[in-house]
């Protein structure tokens, strides 16, 4: 995510100053999908292409049209030239559905003019019907263009038949390849598709379970069915529209490998492949997004906590969400007024890293929905302290809670942010801003080869504002925060756009100065530059970002101030195996007084699942254990584990610009193996 305050700027200039960078399309996409269309296609100036059927037109239907002059888009498709990533045949083979997701936020409805779509040339696009699509340039005049293309996830279904492409937990929507993944009995499931129910028109509502007949098994033309181990089970229906129906999966549904099938209009749609778990559960957030700020209210008054009324340490909150397990003794679809406890014993709530006291986990009432009472830990406080509820050792997503003493307002100083101005920000509509951090990064390959990078980066943009709402990405001080990606459908709508500051500068100590490259569409907005050996030395030093202005954002200034001393990450050597189910520990020495540290670590597979964790610690702590219930949530295999010395945000101001933060860090990387 292309936006402020998140550190996942940061990740990103480092892989595009190594020239290593997937510079991706926005693409909202199915969890899972069906069938992928490879095909090749011919437009002449003025025809269109559905990516989704391989249909051309001239009528200007589809995704994408050819004028001539550029490729341009239709509908709610946009996209984007991949030129950063490289060309030719062998970079479009090697772009997955899961590299097309990888950056999620800046594909564009801006046409692609014809002097980016040279032979060889890339062009990332999100369909109109949400696939992921890849097209490789192979021939272009001012009368045709002709390319090969992949349509990942593409249905093979008729126009108007049901097609169903994902189907994940309804509040946490981890997609399937990873440990924590899969639906569980007596749980609200999500399913994603096209053509599965009637149009809705207005805003969607929830279906009523009060009275005997409770909620229904037909909604909309819709049904819903699963089938495991032989056994076939209908669904209750608490929404269903054309692209996604929200249902209950009953309590007797068996756990295993099956399918998911909805029929609309009389008409099935493809039996879609699911996994049945004995529980994992989700969390539900406040934006809907499965991260970020958490739902839990007061268990004594009901009340819903918020940055500008926390919760506070030793108080009873509850947590809300769905996946504990299968509970018979509640209906699947009816209201009960005495719901029951559903594996109590095994549910473990860890908030900031502390384990918390369970009171009560089981049935709302509600079908599919369940509740967690737990008691706050003494000692923490933040606007992002991290929460999980880990059952039968499987954990959920990861959420974020605002505590404080007093229940009065979160602050997390070392991020430069109060939850008053969380709330300001999330009720924009956008949100204009900007980060600038300057930085040093040994790393280690699995050779153990090592190179140094001194980095600069300042990245402008207009953001919705509802991402500050959900602090997506961030966490307090001793927190931990776990990212799952396959893809992101039904995660929210958060979209970036690229400002505009004029030229880019930094003044570096000794009177040194260095320009920053802006890179352009979909980058735009953003700036880098490799800085030289030279220019950080052992005792760190101030660095000044300035630029001229431009049609976004007024000229300003921001100071940034290194880490002194630097970082010295004692127990690197430890880090090229790391074991999931133990923890791992990192230890260091050196780094400023007063900051904290950034410990992060990915793994990913050759299937294309991919997960990464981020932990925080303050510097003086000079040790940090990442939970094994964080590493148990990353895939086995092969990745990178990174700890890193981070100053406190501090502010900055430009003409035109909601919200500026600069940082300074320093830092090693080495690569691992996840076992």
């Amino acid at each position: 995510m292309k936006s402020v305050p998140c550190l996942l700027n940061m990740q990103l200039t480092r892989k595009i100053a190594a020239l290593t960078t997937m510079a991706v399309v926005a693409l909202i996409l199915p969890v899972a999908a069906l069938a992928d269309i490879n095909s090749t296609a011919t437009l002449s100036a003025g025809q269109s292409l559905s990516l989704d059927t391989g249909a051309t037109n001239t009528s200007g239907s589809g995704d994408i049209t050819f004028t001539g002059t550029s490729l341009t888009f239709i509908g709610s498709a946009k996209g984007g030239s991949l030129s950063l990533i490289g060309s030719g045949q062998a970079t479009f083979d090697s772009l997955t559905q899961a590299i097309l997701n990888s950056l999620a936020s800046f594909a564009t409805t801006a046409p692609i003019p014809a002097s980016s779509l040279t032979v060889g040339a890339i062009v990332g696009v999100g369909t109109n019907g949400g696939n992921a699509a890849k097209l490789l340039v192979t021939a272009i005049s001012s009368t045709s263009i002709s390319f090969q293309y992949t349509t990942y996830g593409a249905s093979s279904t008729g126009p108007g038949t049901p097609a169903v492409k994902g189907v994940t937990n309804n509040y946490s929507f981890i997609p399937s390849g990873f440990t924590n993944s899969g639906v569980t009995p007596s749980s609200i499931i999500t399913i994603f598709g096209a053509n599965m129910a009637a149009p809705v028109t207005g805003t969607v509502t929830l279906q009523s379970s009060a009275g005997p007949a409770g909620i229904p098994t037909i909604l909309n033309g819709t049904s819903v069915s699963v089938t495991v181990g032989g056994k076939t089970v209908p669904l209750g229906m608490e929404s269903a529209t054309p692209t996604q129906i929200a249902a209950v999966l009953p309590a007797a549904t068996p756990t295993g490998t099956g399918t998911i099938t909805v029929t609309y209009n009389n008409t099935a749609s493809n039996a879609f492949s699911i996994t049945v778990v004995a529980s994992a559960f989700g969390l539900d957030t406040y934006y809907g997004t499965g991260t970020g700020l958490i739902t839990a209210t007061d268990a004594r008054t009901g009340a819903l906590f918020n940055y500008t009324s926390s919760a506070a340490p030793g108080e009873i909150i509850t947590l809300w969400g769905t996946g504990l397990g299968a509970d018979p003794a509640d209906s699947d679809t009816v209201f009960s007024t005495s719901p029951h406890a559903v594996n109590q014993s095994s549910v473990q709530v860890w908030i900031g890293g502390v384990q918390a006291t369970v009171g009560y986990a089981g049935s709302s009432g509600y079908p599919g929905l369940d509740q967690i009472n737990v008691t706050i830990p003494a000692g923490l406080t933040g606007c992002n302290v991290s929460l999980v509820v880990v059952v039968s050792g499987v954990a959920s997503n990861f959420a974020t809670a605002p505590i404080n003493q007093g229940n009065g307002e979160c602050s997390d100083p070392a991020f430069g942010i109060t939850g008053s101005q969380y709330i300001t920000l999330s009720g924009q509509t956008n949100v204009k801003s900007g980060s600038v951090f300057v930085g040093q990064f040994v790393n280690t390959s699995s050779s153990g080869t090592q190179t140094t990078e001194n980095l600069a980066s300042a990245d402008f943009a207009s953001v919705t504002g509802s991402y500050y709402g959900s602090a997506s990405g961030i966490a307090s001080i001793g927190s931990c925060i776990v990212t799952e990606v396959i893809s992101t459908t039904g995660v929210g709508n958060i979209t970036t756009t690229g400002l505009d500051p004029g030229t880019v500068s930094l003044a570096g100590p000794g009177g040194a100065n260095y320009p920053l490259m802006g890179l352009g569409a979909p980058l735009t907005g953003f700036f880098s530059a490799m800085l030289p050996a030279n220019a950080i030395t052992s005792s760190g030093g101030t660095f000044v970002f300035s630029w001229t202005g431009g049609k976004d954002v007024g000229a300003s200034s921001a100071t940034v101030n290194l880490p002194n001393p630097l970082l010295n990450w004692t127990n690197e050597s430890t880090a090229a195996t790391v074991t999931r189910s133990q923890g791992a520990q990192v230890t260091w020495t050196g780094g400023a007084p007063g900051t904290y540290v950034f410990i992060s670590g990915s793994a990913s597979t050759s299937g294309g699942v991919s997960g990464s964790f981020t932990c925080y610690a303050p510097q003086s702590a000079l040790q940090f254990t990442v939970p094994a219930y964080v590493l148990d949530t990353l895939p086995a295999g092969t990745g990178s584990l990174a700890v890193e010395n981070i100053t406190s945000y501090t502010k900055f101001t430009a003409p035109n610009l909601d919200y500026g933060i600069g940082f300074g860090f320093t830092g090693y990387s080495t690569s691992a193996t996840y076992k």
